[in-house]
Parts: C-alpha cells; structure tokens; sequence
C-alpha cells in the first residue's frame, strides 16, 4: 500500500501544492554531524532547528518531502495531546501533567511562528471544534473545560450547548461541543514543503528518493546506508512514524500503523461553503472512530472518517468515505467528489507521543493523530537534546510506552478485534 514514490495524484493537497522542485538522490558518502531520517514534519523540524542551532545535518527521504502523513493528513491543530488534562494530571501529576500540555501549547505556537518567519503560504486559520457525539458527552466536556482553566490555565475554550452548536455548524446530529479559539487548520503539504525550504537555506543537505536500508551504531559514530549511498554521522533522528518498518526493531512494536482516508468535493459556492460552517474553524466528532472535517481555502468540502481495519486502500476511497459525510451533511448529496486518497499514522498503545534515544540514535514518533503540531515541539526538543540539554525532551521521553501485544505480527489482527468494539459502542446511545 502507498509504494507509488511520487505524492499521490489523487490527493488534493498534490493537486494544490505550492510550486516546489525536486531534491537529489543520494549517490555517494558523506560526513555530518547529524543524520536525520524521514522528509516529514519530525524529521523537517529536527532538521531545521539543528541547523540553526549550528550542526552540518544531511537528510534523507525515501520517497518526496511530506509524502506520508505529513503531506497527506487533515491538517488540523487541536488543543494539547490525546489524552485529555485530567488523564494527563491523573497519570501523571500536576506539575508534570501541565509541563506535557504547555509543550503541547508551544507546539501550537511554533506553526505560526514559523509560518510568519519563513512567509509559508498555506491556507493557515484558526479555530477549531470538538464536538459531542453523543449527549453525555456534555457532562466531560464540561469537566474538561474546567481543568483546562483551573489547572493548565488555558481560557480559549467554551462550552456550547445544542442550540449554540448549531449556529456553528449546518448540521442536525451533534449534541453540543467545545469551540476552541487556540487550534486551528492548513494545508499540510504546503506547510511540510515551507519547512523543507526554510530547512535548505538554513544549510540542510536534502535528499530524495534515498531510503535508509540499515542504521550502524558503533558507540563512536552512526552509519545510515542507503541503496547507493551512505551518511556518517555523529548522531541520527528517525522521524519515520508509521513507515519506520524493520528499520530499528526495538522500537517498532511500540507503534501502530493504521490507514485513514480523506476526500474532497468539488468547489461550492462560497455562500453554500460559508453556511457549513461559518466560523471557518475545523471540526471533529468525539466517536473512538473519528469524523474530522473543514471547509477549504477554495471552498470545498474536506472530510475524514469512517472505519478501516487494513492496510489496504478501499477500491473506492471516495464511495468508502462519502457516506460518513453524508451523514453529517446531507446537503451535500449530489456534490462531485473530486479527490480520494489515503495515507498511514502512527498510534501508540496509550495515545501519547513516544520521544527517546537508543545510543546515538534519536527517534520521535506515535503522534496519534496530533502530529500536525506535536511534530514541530518533538524536532525542537531533539535538537536542545543533541544540543545538551535534554530536560525538556525527558519530560516525553520518560513516558513508559508498551508494546503491543503480539508485538509487529500480531498487532494489525489485535487491533481489528479492539476497534471492532468500539465500533460498536460508537453505534450505541
């Protein structure tokens, strides 16, 4: 699935993509102070801070920069991490709880900056909406609310009922939700390609089409070989999430890789765009099989959902995705899909990111569905670790994480039988 070494030509972000070259293959060996691994968000934002931080840093991507998830994805920016304040102070305490959100916060942050700085065109707006499935999902919303302003002193989120969640949203089937001021929305790929230029002239040596076939650590030194080539470094970032493979096994049965497909209509009228949903925010349901959507700067309709236990693509992503759309907005019956595609992500078994380092080799990965921001704090945390100050990135990286059960060859079949709950309980009132 997903072997095409191009951006796939169904998707809208490719079709819609900014104007950017290409990056060479890797034919020869070369010296770095740092390798880093994978031409996504993590390894763009690793890169770039090491960079301005002064280290020689080489990078290299199996196929085109964002053409995984980073390129592919929502593109959404939703508030703190998967779990939500309470389970992140109940697991974890208070003060290490906030320190966990406030990274979270930053990571935010570190988008716009970084969108201002390098003048990165990519559709970026805020506003976004979680919003209640089912109705007793008022009663922690509420909760979470209230947590979020008394404990993590964050006020940009409010409680709207049914009624009010109606004016937000030209749908009949939510029970009220939670419009959030702080997250926000953009074109992924547009976004990863920014990164990737602003990596280039900040000194970043980029190659393309160089998959990493082997990672040496020799406790001196890191070698990463690829099919024709290979970089010596003094130390390596993996920043490959769902496509890490074989390529470190000690930590890819702590990882999941899960398929999720996005389509787009054709371009509505702008006033039966803006109806949808007026705000102009980015939406996703609170289901365990999620529906995330919002309007594009073109105003279409771009809308993820509906459950997928393979790795392999539908035969017709738009007739396998449509009808979770149709759902939320009937009125949309009849409106021309023009784009499908399909990508992999990355969960961990409790849903937080996993940062470490195994000798001289850094890794961030299992972003859970929150990569679009977490990426960008996991690449900045790196670089202050390779840099020597490593307090920030502990404050991940000594999170336990689990390994799956079955570990890489049983998780897939495991996991169909835990989704295939939660489906059900979806369904129920």
């Amino acid at each position: 699935m997903f072997s095409n070494q191009e951006h796939p030509k169904s998707s809208y972000y490719a079709a819609t993509a900014n104007p950017h070259g290409t990056w060479p293959r890797l034919t020869e060996s070369i010296r770095a102070d740092v390798c880093v691994v994978g031409g996504g968000l993590t390894g763009l934002s690793a890169a770039l801070n090491l960079a301005e931080q002064g280290f020689k840093v080489a990078l290299i991507e199996a196929n085109r920069i964002g053409w995984g998830a980073s390129g592919r994805n929502g593109g959404q920016i939703n508030t703190g991490l998967r779990k939500s304040p309470q389970e992140l102070i109940a697991k974890f305490g208070k003060q290490r709880g906030k320190a966990l959100f406030d990274l979270a916060e930053e990571a935010r942050g570190i988008i716009w900056e970084r969108v201002e700085k390098h003048g990165i065109d990519c559709d970026l707006r805020p506003g976004n909406m979680l919003l209640a499935s089912k109705p007793g999902d008022l009663a922690w919303m509420e909760e979470e609310i209230a947590c979020f302003e008394r404990d993590m002193n964050y006020q940009q989120a409010r409680l709207l009922d049914r009624d009010a969640i109606r004016n937000e949203i030209a749908s009949d089937i939510y029970h009220g939700g939670i419009k959030d001021s702080g997250g926000g929305h953009l074109h992924p790929l547009n976004y990863t390609l920014g990164l990737a230029k602003a990596a280039q002239a900040a000194g970043v040596q980029m190659f393309e089409q160089s998959a990493a076939t082997r990672v040496d650590d020799d406790g001196a030194k890191v070698t990463v070989m690829t099919e024709a080539g290979k970089i010596e470094a003094d130390y390596a970032v993996l920043g490959c999430n769902a496509y890490l493979g074989a390529l470190e096994p000690r930590i890819a049965g702590k990882i999941m890789p899960i398929a999720n497909f996005v389509i787009t209509t054709e371009p509505l009228p702008e006033a039966e765009a803006k109806a949808l949903i007026p705000s102009g925010a980015c939406a996703c349901d609170t289901k365990f099989v999620v529906s995330y959507y919002r309007v594009t700067a073109d105003n279409r309709m771009l809308f993820g959902g509906g459950e997928r236990y393979s790795t392999r693509e539908p035969a017709d992503i738009a007739g396998f995705v449509q009808p979770y759309m149709l759902k939320v907005f009937p009125q949309l019956a009849g409106k021309r899909i023009e784009y499908g595609w399909g990508g992999m992500l990355a969960i961990t078994m409790h849903r937080l990111p996993q940062l470490g380092r195994i000798g001289r080799v850094y890794y961030a990965h299992g972003y859970s569905g929150m990569g679009v921001a977490i990426t960008g704090i996991a690449g900045k945390l790196i670089a202050e670790a390779m840099a020597g100050t490593a307090g920030r990135f502990d404050v991940f990286s000594q999170i336990p994480h689990r390994t799956f059960p079955g570990g890489t060859l049983l998780r897939h079949p495991l996991l169909v039988l835990a989704m295939l709950w939660y489906v059900l309980r979806d369904k129920l009132p």
